[in-house]
């Protein structure tokens, strides 16, 4: 079924799903995704040229595309400690096969299910890793054009490629799309560390984040303090520690500021998507751009959703694929 043509201001939750929080975390456990049955992926590791590698997972459909070759890629970069497995990657990877797109997700470094060589992870403003991951996308994909969507951390990373990359992002992408990324860090992670996120959400993401990190330690002695780390309980304390410094940052404060995308879109050259909801347990509504910065950006703002939910369905456990259909609709169109 198609998204409604009006998607940002039609979309409303499901009754019974009342509420950002809800709206947040039943999807991203119980939603249908796509038609119901898992992506089929392929995965290739590339190596990079500090000894390093990345796994991207490619996705596998024995159809023929709906449309001539060389067929677009739609390439998915995940969210804070996401993957291929993430709801909304399994999602978009439905859409693309709906449309006959090839389809790609990059993972980020460690998130591919191994842990990295490198004394380095990934962050929110990571654009140097994200502008090598699409030129060798590119390079891989041919002629065909390519569009990017990023959700979350990774949403943000993209806007900020696109920012830095200026007039000449368009050779490489067609067209990005930014899904409830947080465009001011400081905001965001501010937001996360506060009551109700900061004992569900910054927990579950601790517990993912730090045993990752004490990994690399033994593979790095000395990279960062083990004590302070163990002791962080909300972001700031984890950017302070882990990823500020290994990135080049001063504190979480400077990364923040360094790395936010909000400030800079009006930078980019190339159609570019920003799409929020107004009830984003992550994304404080003020932080976002109240009007399109410029000419190339499209703003989408939501009464309701969540943090990368926009469920649906009149009962349970309701769907999650209005959004990403309507955000490919979206990129579909400046596919020429």
């Amino acid at each position: 079924m198609a998204p409604p043509a009006d998607f940002p201001v039609a979309y409303r939750a499901p009754w019974w799903l009342p509420g950002g929080n809800l709206q947040t975390v039943w999807p991203a456990l119980f939603g249908r995704r796509g038609d119901g049955r898992p992506p089929v992926y392929r995965r290739l590791q590339w190596d990079t040229a500090d000894g390093d590698f990345i796994d991207v997972d490619f996705a596998v459909d024995g159809a023929a595309p709906a449309v001539p070759h060389p067929r677009p890629l739609l390439v998915l970069f995940h969210g804070l400690e996401g993957s291929s497995r993430s709801a909304y990657a399994e999602s978009f990877a439905a859409v693309a096969a709906q449309r006959g797109w090839a389809f790609a997700v990059p993972h980020f470094r460690g998130c591919g299910g191994r842990l990295n060589r490198a004394p380095r992870a990934y962050h929110s403003g990571d654009y140097q890793e994200i502008g090598w991951m699409l030129r060798r996308l590119r390079q891989a994909h041919g002629a065909g054009p390519l569009l990017a969507v990023g959700v979350s951390l990774g949403g943000n990373a993209l806007l900020r490629w696109a920012e830095e990359a200026g007039g000449a992002a368009g050779a490489e992408v067609r067209a990005v799309a930014a899904v409830c990324s947080p465009l001011d860090l400081r905001a965001g992670a501010l937001a996360i560390g506060r009551g109700f996120n900061r004992q569900v959400y910054t927990r579950m993401f601790l517990a993912s984040m730090k045993p990752k990190a004490l990994a690399k330690l033994v593979q790095h002695p000395g990279l960062f303090d083990a004590v302070a780390l163990r002791a962080a309980r909300d972001l700031q304390a984890f950017d302070d520690v882990f990823t500020a410094p290994l990135h080049g940052f001063r504190d979480a404060e400077d990364y923040w500021r360094r790395c936010s995308a909000g400030p800079h879109l009006a930078d980019i050259r190339l159609p570019a998507l920003v799409l929020n909801a107004r009830n984003d347990p992550f994304v404080p509504v003020g932080s976002l751009p109240d009007a399109p910065p410029g000419d190339w950006v499209d703003v989408w703002r939501t009464a309701q959703g969540g943090h990368v939910g926009f469920p649906r369905g009149a009962l349970p456990p309701g769907e999650v694929n209005v959004m990403p259909r309507a955000v490919g609709a979206w990129l579909a169109a400046h596919v020429r």
